[in-house]
């Protein structure tokens, strides 16, 4: 009896920590912004939620969208094997946006009250420690 007492125990305090974590990325806001000087777009991803601006003085009035439950999964694994203190010393992979050759991308993650933000990196060119990550983000964009 104690040993299916300590089992069942085990298996509720598991559950727990998982739920707990889709909880705390529920709370983040990751916002990716691309823009040249005729593009610029903004996704904001926040609880399973997605807004598209492609105004930069923020006339439109984006409508936010539902992810899919596959897509919001493809996102809490990116994230969860991301290590956001490293974010600001990413290295980009390409400099095409030093000639107009690709848009001046970011990405920011405010989570737990802190904010995590990499150095610009060429659209469509994201370091490769956040390429899934990114390209995942991007997708929502092109629906």
């Amino acid at each position: 009896m104690k040993i299916l007492s300590l089992l069942f125990l085990t298996i509720f305090l598991g559950n727990g920590c998982d739920s707990a974590k889709a909880q705390d990325i529920e709370t983040a806001v990751i916002e990716y912004t691309a823009n040249t000087r005729g593009f610029y777009q903004k996704i904001t991803v926040k609880n399973q939620m997605v807004t598209i601006s492609k105004d930069r003085d923020g006339n439109d009035k984006p409508v936010p969208k539902k992810i899919s439950d596959a897509e919001w999964k493809d996102i809490l694994d990116c994230f969860e094997t991301m290590e956001l203190d490293s974010l600001p010393q990413l290295k980009a992979p390409t400099e095409k946006r030093f000639y107009d050759g690709a848009a001046i991308a970011n990405l920011k993650i405010t989570f737990k009250d802190k904010a995590y933000e990499t150095d610009s990196f060429d659209h469509g060119f994201p370091p490769k420690e956040i390429k899934k990550f990114v390209n995942t983000i991007t997708s929502l964009a092109k629906e």
